[in-house]
């Protein structure tokens, strides 16, 4: 019965049918030998829609530490005190040679990321401008920007400069993000997405797993992405990190982990879907199935505060499933 109603999802998104909100939720609740069925459908759906290449992304810490969000999972929170290295806005052309390095090492888009509520300083927003301008004229590779929450205005400001794509996470539902963050809103970060879209600027916006949510959060995130009209969607699983809010949390059993990469694939069928931060410790000997369970993206080269796995390691796990990248 359960593989039946994985196939009968499947027809229905391959037919570009949206899958309404009750059947997510009954998608998400499947378990056992069932999660199998939903990763081959999910696979399939991915290769119809955007085909089997790997997208690689790779960013820089360029600001770190001293944050005035009290996000629960964040290592940079100055609510936490968790030893990060804390340093400012580096300069534009440190950001420009690490953009070159990740271009030669397969990367197609590259993220300039800096803690804070906000862009604090007319220098430091002047810097990061100064920077995608030189990456443009320096390199092929797609620029992106992670700077919290920006006005109107700094995503036109940021679009004529060069950049091509905003990121700014959800993190989670609406209805769990009062347990995540008590700084700012759901709704603030919703105004910045639609801040950067108006601007045209592509939107990169994605989610936590692991947080202490339940599984019908995971169906709310994806359908408030679906609504957002984002391009692109990384998803990360939480690796707590100690002295911060979350840092008891037991992880998620990697099968589970993938059924909500699944998922997200059902609901956003023709989207960039990016598997990121935390997935080495929490999918260990299963993370290559990330791309069978519907991913066509991952982040490479380590990520804010921690590091990841060898970029050869992760070119090689691609190759070995057969898959290309770009």
């Amino acid at each position: 019965m359960e593989k039946s109603f994985v196939e009968y999802l499947q027809k229905k998104v391959l037919s570009e049918k949206d899958m309404k909100y009750g059947e997510a939720i009954d998608l998400v609740n499947l378990t056992g030998t069932a999660i199998f069925d939903l990763m081959v459908a999910a696979n399939r759906i991915k290769e119809h829609f955007v085909g089997k290449n790997v997208h690689l992304c790779s960013i820089i810490n360029a600001k770190s530490g001293k944050c005035p969000e009290d996000c629960g999972f964040c290592a940079q929170s100055s609510s936490h005190a968790t030893g990060v290295k804390v340093f400012d806005l580096v300069g534009a052309d440190e950001i420009v040679e690490t953009a070159k390095s990740a271009e030669k090492e397969l990367a197609t888009c590259f993220g300039i990321v800096t803690s804070g509520r906000t862009i604090n300083t007319i220098g430091e927003f002047d810097t990061i401008c100064a920077a995608i301008r030189k990456i443009r004229d320096a390199t092929s590779i797609s620029p992106s920007a992670s700077l919290g929450m920006i006005s109107y205005e700094q995503a036109v400001a940021l679009k004529d400069a060069g950049l091509v794509t905003y990121h700014h996470n959800i993190e989670t539902s609406r209805g769990f993000f009062p347990k995540v963050c008590s700084t700012h809103t759901y709704d603030n970060a919703i105004e910045t997405i639609n801040n950067a879209k108006r601007a045209g600027l592509k939107v990169c916006s994605g989610v936590i797993f692991g947080l202490g949510e339940g599984l019908p959060d995971w169906v709310d995130m994806a359908f408030t992405l679906k609504e957002l009209r984002v391009d692109s969607v990384p998803v990360n699983f939480l690796n707590p990190v100690e002295n911060t809010r979350f840092e008891g949390n037991e992880p998620l059993p990697p099968l589970e982990l993938l059924k909500g990469v699944a998922l997200f694939r059902f609901i956003l069928p023709d989207k960039r879907i990016s598997v990121c931060g935390g997935r080495e410790k929490n999918l260990r000997d299963l993370q290559s199935f990330m791309f069978l369970a519907g991913a066509n993206g991952t982040m490479v080269g380590g990520y804010l505060t921690t590091k990841g796995r060898q970029r050869e390691e992760d070119l090689v796990m691609i190759h070995d499933l057969g898959l290309g990248t770009g």
